[in-house]
């Protein structure tokens, strides 16, 4: 259940951290940001950085006590 609550915060730092870079015109080195169109909505996505940020909110989400 834990993996389905990390989804959500690093789907939106992802978003965020994306379209600040992304912006700039920035590849982001090893993150791979690019330029993503789906269904008429453009967007700039990573998807090592979502993996990665993932399994970040993922740990902090199964260490805390509930």
């Amino acid at each position: 259940m834990d993996l389905f609550k990390a989804l959500i915060p690093s789907t939106l730092l992802t978003l965020v951290l994306c379209g600040i870079l992304g912006a700039n015109h920035s590849t982001g080195g090893y993150l791979n940001i690019f330029h993503m169109t789906v269904h008429g909505v453009s967007f700039y996505w990573s998807w090592p950085l979502f993996l990665v940020s993932t399994g970040l909110a993922w740990a902090l989400f199964a260490m805390t006590p509930e």
